[in-house]
């Protein structure tokens, strides 16, 4: 387990499951690459590399997108 991993999973902890679905399309609206680097990573298990090629960017950019994503999630989520 990455520390990536563990903090999206924390987040999408069983008793927040309606929780996290706002806040992923609340993403959406606000940053939809944000959006699909989370869901190719986290929900399709697709690694950086692959993801920067679906997406048309660099690797650093799906980083920094994934970073983005986590912290909006978990400030969501948070309150």
């Amino acid at each position: 387990v990455t520390l990536d991993t563990a903090a999206l999973a924390a987040v999408a902890a069983p008793a927040q499951p309606l929780h996290l679905m706002d806040a992923l399309e609340d993403l959406a609206r606000v940053d939809e690459r944000c959006h699909r680097v989370v869901t190719l990573r986290y929900f399709a298990g697709l690694q950086e590399d692959e993801i920067a090629e679906e997406l048309g960017v660099s690797v650093p950019t799906v980083k920094r997108d994934w970073r983005k994503a986590r912290a909006y999630l978990l400030q969501q989520l948070a309150g």
